[in-house]
């Protein structure tokens, strides 16, 4: 079979991906080694937030602008809502990192935000319980996105688009050209790779270093109610990060401090110790959160070592394009991320920003 593009992956990035250039009349080829909207990946578990006070890098925040108009128009072309604006909230001290990139994100884009006291955040939000010397910003355009209805509308728009989508098929080889999986082999004009946690496995030639962290999911019944809240980043001692209630629970997690591991290796289970820590570190700030405990669910990030994101043409190869390393802060920016590819793909450049995201910063280190 011969095709234009070929995308292998096909989670938050390679489902949009898939769209993008179907939509721009490319005879695309979809792979991916699971079922659509699994939960062994990187693009499940209920929510993702998205914010533009980005505390990251303010370079980032062109993006984000254009993910939000984004997501708009992925909702009406598919009919399902993706996007929940709640609002979100940073918490932290004034010099915290936190606190001080994302006012300097949102000053130098002109935001809407606003910086609230310790006493303005308890009326605001009873729920939360910040310190005397603690500030939020709080910005109204913030919320978060559901990475399963993300994935599955971008799949059911690329097919609609004409893309040829194949599922539990894993690759097992590519090159420039010819992807091999274990059902047969295809050849393309270009391959865009958009691998997860697998890019160890499949970019071992990027040069780039990846470290695979586990990290875990929480969901409990509250004992305040969380109904109507903004979505929570709290930057003291052991971070968390968290939502409102949404299908019947909260979710809370730790963001980075997992285990190592691979997607073979992996511990599936989660274990009492965990519940036990995350239950610890929102006693203080939000004493009502962990109230009854309900489920929990393992993810993967694919970490870089500055954390950034690769986005590019392939160094080795013109006709390859890799999206990968998202780091655990990745699945806001899925629209304009498959817009991108779409645009390395077919034009070779993008005028989207994208400096931040070239490998060459990466190769030959870890």
């Amino acid at each position: 079979m011969t095709c234009d593009v070929i995308v292998i992956g096909l989670g938050g990035m390679g489902s949009a991906a898939a769209y993008r250039l179907a939509q721009r009349g490319k005879r695309v080829l979809g792979l991916d080694r699971f079922t659509p909207a699994h939960a062994l990946g990187s693009s499940h578990g209920g929510s993702r937030i998205t914010r533009q006070a980005y505390f990251e890098d303010p370079a980032y925040v062109p993006l984000l602008l254009r993910a939000h108009e984004m997501w708009d128009q992925i909702e009406r072309d598919s009919g399902e809502r993706i996007f929940h604006r709640v609002g979100g909230i940073i918490v932290g001290g004034p010099d915290s990192g936190a606190i001080t990139g994302s006012r300097a994100s949102v000053e130098q884009f002109g935001l809407r935000h606003e910086l609230l006291d310790a006493s303005r955040i308890r009326e605001r939000f009873p729920a939360l319980r910040p310190a005397p010397d603690e500030i939020g910003l709080y910005e109204p355009g913030a919320g978060f996105v559901v990475p399963e209805t993300s994935v599955q509308a971008h799949l059911a728009l690329a097919r609609r688009a004409g893309a040829d989508l194949r599922f539990e098929e894993p690759v097992t080889h590519w090159e420039p050209g010819r992807v091999t999986t274990t059902r047969g082999s295809y050849e393309a004009g270009h391959v865009v790779l958009c691998p997860g946690p697998w890019a160890p496995e499949l970019l071992g030639d990027l040069g780039v270093p990846f470290e695979i962290e586990r990290q875990v999911q929480f969901y409990f019944t509250p004992d305040d109610p969380l109904a109507g809240y903004p979505i929570y980043i709290w930057d003291r001692g052991t971070g968390f990060y968290g939502f409102p209630e949404h299908d019947g629970a909260v979710k809370v997690a730790f963001h980075h401090g997992g285990e190592l591991c691979t997607p073979e290796t992996i511990d599936r289970t989660v274990h009492a110790r965990e519940v036990e820590a995350i239950a610890n570190a929102t006693r203080s700030p939000m004493p009502g959160l962990a109230g009854t405990f309900q489920r929990a669910a393992t993810c993967m990030y694919t970490n870089t070592a500055d954390r950034h994101f690769v986005i590019a043409r392939h160094p080795e190869h013109d006709d390859v394009t890799v999206a990968c390393g998202f780091s655990g802060h990745g699945f806001k920016f899925v629209p304009v991320v498959g817009e991108i590819l779409a645009d390395l793909t077919i034009d070779g450049a993008t005028r989207h920003p994208i400096a931040l995201f070239d490998p060459a910063r990466l190769r030959g280190g870890a």
